[in-house]
């Protein structure tokens, strides 16, 4: 028998930052995002030799345990341990024994939620085996209890949800970590000529997001006027994203992404630097209308918003920059599983 499952990685197109805490608790958060048709990826083997074997093809990496109620952690592979531990101490309360093979189409840092759905991507497999009790809810929140509890890792709330709801969401953030995801019914038509307007460049570069993350709760922390008034737009933004979406008003979109990058800046040092400042401004005289850095910012993937065929004359533009368009389309399905 194998399990396998895979999970969408996200595009946040409005209201980043907005669902990290305390903002999110004290203001109330609001994003509107789009899963795209890269994954992460997990496979579970059962095995019956007491062994307990993690295999991350992306990070080169293999680690091998003997079936344990608890692996420590090292800052190794400890997303996977994280989860491994809290399927142990709340559903089984036994050892297991498995192999488990992950990898993820985007790079870590890239600004597209891997981590996140790579920990949705292994929930869900585990679901399937074991045939947990996890509704779409259920398993987000506990995506993000693993991450942001049991780990300690800093981030928001939205990308946990992303992956395993899918498509394109207009989510809400509340205190008590409570969320509500609104899927919207955008016109095909409309979403097909977002995909072809919307560019994702990879800058080729990569971030450690926490820091940024941690910026910016801090100066929610220390009552900071300009990155809190910053974070308020940014939510004003999300709600902005939605109407236009829904009312297929396209050429608002450059204009809304431009009007979140430039008070997203605002909200914590590292978000933008040089080359990024610099891949911007090309991307906007070669034809983009605007365009954002994708997740907390400093480096991974940017889009840019291109009409009426200027995509071309843009993706030439940056290549000078080092980076490369990626090729993707937006997917309606979050996670999904199955057994073989």
């Amino acid at each position: 028998m194998i399990i396998r499952s895979k999970a969408p990685l996200r595009l946040g197109l409005a209201g980043g930052g907005s669902d990290v805490s305390p903002y999110s608790d004290i203001y109330g958060g609001a994003i509107l995002n789009a899963t795209i048709s890269m994954y992460a990826y997990a496979t579970i083997k059962p095995t019956t030799n007491g062994k307990i074997v993690i295999n991350s093809l992306d990070k080169i990496k293999k680690l091998e345990f003997g079936s344990t109620n608890k692996i420590e952690l090292n800052d190794c592979l400890d997303l996977v341990k994280g989860i491994y531990n809290r399927i142990v101490s709340e559903y089984t309360k036994k050892p297991l024994s498995f192999e488990l093979t992950t990898s993820v189409d985007a790079p870590p840092g890239s600004g597209l939620g891997t981590s996140s759905t790579l920990v949705v991507a292994i929930l869900g497999a585990f679901a399937e085996w074991l045939q947990l009790p996890l509704g779409e809810y259920d398993l987000a929140k506990l995506a993000y209890e693993i991450e942001r509890v049991d780990l300690a890792m800093a981030g928001g709330k939205q990308d946990q949800y992303a992956a395993t709801f899918g498509g394109v969401n207009f989510m809400e953030f509340y205190d008590n970590d409570k969320v509500i995801v609104n899927p919207l019914r955008i016109n095909d038509i409309i979403l097909n000529e977002l995909a072809n307007n919307l560019i994702l460049y990879n800058t080729e570069t990569s971030r450690l997001s926490s820091k940024i993350i941690e910026a910016q709760r801090k100066n929610v922390i220390d009552k900071n006027i300009d990155s809190i008034e910053a974070t308020h737009k940014l939510k004003q933004q999300a709600i902005m994203m939605k109407e236009a979406l829904l009312r297929g008003e396209l050429d608002n979109i450059g204009d809304i992404l431009n009007f979140g990058w430039q008070n997203k800046k605002k909200m914590a040092a590292g978000i933008s630097n040089q080359l990024i400042d610099n891949i911007y401004d090309a991307a906007i005289s070669s034809g983009a209308t605007g365009g954002k850095i994708s997740g907390a910012g400093g480096g991974g993937f940017m889009i840019f918003y291109c009409p009426n065929n200027t995509r071309f004359k843009v993706i030439e533009t940056l290549k000078k920059f080092g980076g490369k368009a990626q090729r993707y389309e937006f997917v309606p399905k979050g996670l999904t599983s199955w057994t073989i």
